[in-house]
């Protein structure tokens, strides 16, 4: 990533009084007319960088520059580690470093207070986060098979775009081929993820992509439901405490809004005895039918 690059330019030659092109193009693994461009980029950036020619020259700073941290209170400075801390989690790759020279220049002691992992307890999505993250920033087309809310099986062709992070789960924005428009995607709903070689040029749009229904519009369901107060920690694991009343006898009356789908019936036996659905009327009798048809099997 070319931030990353820029900084590292600049903190080696504080370190170094002067570099040749070749030295960085051999340290980067890139070209030499790309480090040209990146100089040329700091020295927009007000970066008094000089290059000289002839034996002993190269690329330099002048002797008055110095990186002031100063400029940054001590508040400010643990934010920039804290924001680089949690991009760990992403697993991206230069990061570390990154981290480390900023913690050197900062004179902290990078203390480890914080910690984000986005996987699960027994998650194998890792690798298909790798995938699409290498996906994005090449511009290849991606083909996987898809299950929906309702358990049925598509394969999409898509072009990916971002990676989401939205209320507990990862999802991918993308462009899909089959449906021939913008759609979203969740990651643990996404197997047999292939990456071809086709490429594409279509950006995200300007319009902001909105989580509803990962697949296509449903309506919107207004549920309250009365929880025994023996799935508290469930009730506070999964529901936003202005979403959460407490009962005079320690229930708890719970008020959320979800996109319509297969998966709030299953969500709501998932409490067995515990939950009962106050409204809305249809969905008390849709659960009513279901275990109907439970106990007839017995």
């Amino acid at each position: 990533m070319q931030i990353n690059r820029l900084f590292e330019i600049v903190y080696i030659l504080l370190n170094k009084k002067s570099i040749t092109a070749k030295e960085l193009s051999e340290h980067f693994e890139v070209s030499q007319r790309t480090i040209y461009r990146d100089i040329d980029t700091l020295c927009e950036c007000g970066i008094p960088i000089y290059t000289s020619k002839g034996k002993g020259g190269g690329i330099g700073l002048l002797d008055s520059f110095i990186l002031n941290k100063s400029i940054l209170s001590e508040d400010e400075q643990n934010e920039i580690l804290c924001a680089l801390k949690s991009l760990q989690a992403t697993n991206y790759k230069d990061n570390n470093s990154v981290l480390s020279k900023l913690s050197n220049l900062f004179g902290t002691t990078n203390t480890n207070w914080i910690e984000i992992d986005f996987s699960g307890w027994n998650s194998n999505s890792e690798e298909n986060f790798s995938l699409l993250k290498h996906a994005i920033l090449n511009t290849k087309v991606v083909s996987f098979d898809y299950y929906s809310s309702y358990g049925e099986k598509t394969t999409r062709s898509v072009e990916p775009l971002q990676l989401w992070f939205k209320d507990k789960n990862w999802y991918l924005k993308a462009f899909c081929k089959l449906k021939e428009s913008y759609r979203i995607f969740r990651l643990s709903r996404i197997k047999n993820l292939f990456i071809s070689d086709e490429t594409f040029i279509r950006k995200l749009p300007e319009i902001q992509l909105e989580s509803r229904s990962l697949e296509k519009n449903h309506d919107i369901v207004n549920l309250k439901l009365n929880i025994n107060s023996s799935q508290s920690y469930r009730v506070y694991d999964e529901f936003d405490y202005d979403q959460i009343t407490v009962n005079d006898d320690n229930t708890f009356t719970v008020s959320a809004s979800y996109p319509q789908g297969e998966w709030i019936y299953s969500y709501i036996l998932s409490f067995g005895p515990d939950a009962t659905v106050l409204e809305p009327e249809y969905v008390r009798n849709i659960i009513k039918g279901r275990l109907n048809k439970m106990i007839n099997k017995y």
